[in-house]
């Protein structure tokens, strides 16, 4: 549809604003090449909204390539897209070499180099770091950072999940951070909470279906089918880590659950959350690889879950596995609900949140979507580096 003129003047206007904002993207994988060739398909969006985000620098595991001179000079968007399809042939930046665009640092040098390029442009012109890897290990570098002035946008849960003594360091500076993106992609469960306890109401509880894995096995098992015939099926469809178990363990729920406690104000651990596995110990990963656990590990878990969806169907309730967070209850794990609510409801691979308040005491605040993907997880990314813009100097 043609522009108005008032729409063209609107746009020459922003463009003639425009706010820069320099970026480091952490982690080349999914995410973060799918958050790269978003910030690339939007530069005439951005433009128009009188922002341009300039990538100073992008790392994976091994190394960090960063722009010739990081005051003046960026990654411009051919280097970027060779970036994108060399991780995707699953090549390291390694592979990559000095020149009038770039320099490769490799490991340890990187970090250093990493926090000197904080340093450098943290408190002039801003700087942000943007964590798409899925290390434990990045919570170091972004403590330091966010001290020189930078902010944080956070796609990897592990740091939100370490100690609470990194924690509480990391939020010393709230403005600075975002991190929609670690709980349900791109919806706006952090956002919305935000609201929620910003206002001064009380949040009373919350319970959610936060894995599109394990939504998408309970929904099946539901209408009958086996556990064993669910888990082959998503793997198979791609719904699944490359071991199952990892789903299954339910340790990404509970990581996403002690961020949402946290976030509340409970001052907690990882060890702290009760998690049910819904597989025992003698199928861990340490003991039976996956080719076992999948031809003749798995089948012997048909019949038990197949019996609580028994008893379940009896009092008009399902099963979903869901994260429970009430009072200094804690938990993640299978629950029975009404087969009428919006959890109950749930069909496949969705994400949906239930959050209960004083303003939403009888009916809760219901937050449903896609909450996997590197597609939907990059765009709520994308938007949360745009939402830092006005903290930048």
């Amino acid at each position: 549809m043609p522009r108005t003129a008032n729409q063209r003047l609107h746009s020459e206007y922003m463009r003639s604003r425009m706010k820069t904002i320099a970026l480091v993207v952490m982690g080349c994988g999914g995410v973060g090449r799918q958050l790269i060739h978003h910030i690339l398909s939007c530069r005439s969006l951005h433009a128009d909204q009188g922002v341009h985000l300039r990538v100073v620098g992008v790392c994976d595991s091994e190394c960090l390539v960063v722009a010739s001179d990081v005051l003046t000079r960026e990654l411009n968007d051919q280097f970027l897209s060779r970036v994108c399809h060399l991780k995707s042939n699953g090549s390291s930046l390694s592979t990559l070499a000095d020149s009038d665009e770039c320099l490769v640092y490799s490991n340890p040098e990187s970090t250093r180099k990493a926090i000197d390029v904080a340093a450098l442009l943290g408190k002039s012109t801003g700087l942000a770091f943007i964590d798409c890897s899925a290390s434990a290990h990045t919570i170091h570098v972004l403590n330091r950072v966010v001290e020189l002035g930078c902010c944080c946008v956070l796609a990897n849960k592990k740091p939100l999940t370490s100690a609470l003594e990194d924690y509480d360091k990391l939020f010393s500076y709230p403005r600075r951070i975002r991190h929609e993106s670690t709980v349900g992609a791109g919806l706006p469960v952090i956002a919305s909470l935000n609201r929620i306890l910003s206002s001064g109401d009380p949040v009373r509880q919350i319970i959610g279906s936060l894995s599109g894995t394990l939504g998408y096995v309970m929904s099946e098992v539901e209408d009958g089918k086996p556990l064993s015939e669910v888990v082959k099926s998503a793997k198979s469809l791609g719904f699944t880590e490359p071991d199952p178990r990892d789903d299954l363990s339910g340790m990404d729920v509970a990581r996403k659950a002690l961020i949402l406690a946290r976030l509340l104000g409970r001052r907690i651990n990882l060890d702290s959350i009760k998690i049910e596995s819904l597989y025992p110990d003698e199928m861990r990963p340490d003991v039976m690889s996956v080719e076992e656990f999948l031809s003749s590990g798995v089948v012997l878990l048909d019949d038990g879950i197949q019996e609580r969806v028994r008893k379940a169907s009896l009092k008009g309730h399902v099963l979903r596995y869901v994260c429970m967070i009430e009072g200094s209850r804690c938990e993640v794990g299978i629950q029975e609900l009404p087969k009428n609510s919006a959890l109950g409801r749930l069909r496949g691979s969705d994400n949906v949140l239930e959050i209960y308040s004083r303003c939403y005491s009888e009916q809760p605040l219901v937050i449903q979507g896609a909450g996997a993907g590197n597609d939907t997880t990059a765009a709520g990314v994308l938007a949360d580096i745009l939402d830092i813009q006005d903290v930048f100097p």
